[in-house]
């Protein structure tokens, strides 16, 4: 019993210290640093305003901008509606994860994201998130929802 009482709180002293070293200088969970397509923006910075709509036409999902340029080291705050009649997201990461993310969604198909690349919104709701581009490069933004992406949805990030 005594062993019991002093393995719980060491097992849990562990598990907490890893946590904090796995995102060192964020909350659990917000481990999210510099990748291949930047970081997550900082609302407290300038950022340019970028709209994009979602939406489904005539049998085809689409984003509406589907291609948006910005220039290496600009944070862009993505104001994103959904016009559509049926829930959609935008994941911003690079094609190869995207399509990786593709799968792991149909196998998961009520899979929502808590992620600062990505917003889920059901139809006719608004949200945003803020990211900041720190390497050149052509990225991909995607609804990962089971058969959007197929049907069209899918657009282009080319940082220069």
């Amino acid at each position: 019993m005594k062993l019991k009482s002093l393995l719980i709180p060491a097992i849990a002293t562990v598990l907490v210290a890893g946590a904090a070293l796995a995102s060192p200088g964020h909350k659990p969970g917000e481990g999210h640093g510099d990748n291949a397509f930047g970081q997550p923006g900082n609302p407290k910075q300038p950022a340019r305003v970028v709209n994009i709509v979602m939406r489904e036409d005539n049998g085809k999902m689409e984003f509406v901008p589907d291609r948006i340029e910005v220039k290496t080291g600009e944070q862009v705050r993505f104001v994103i509606r959904n016009n559509g009649e049926l829930d959609h997201e935008i994941v911003l990461a690079t094609l190869e994860e995207n399509l990786k993310h593709a799968e792991i969604m149909r196998k998961n198909p009520d899979m929502e994201h808590d992620d600062p690349n990505a917003k889920r919104l059901a139809p006719k709701k608004t949200g945003e998130f803020i990211w900041k581009f720190t390497k050149a490069g052509t990225f991909d933004f995607s609804c990962l929802i089971p058969g959007h992406r197929e049907a069209g949805m899918t657009g282009t990030v080319i940082v220069k």
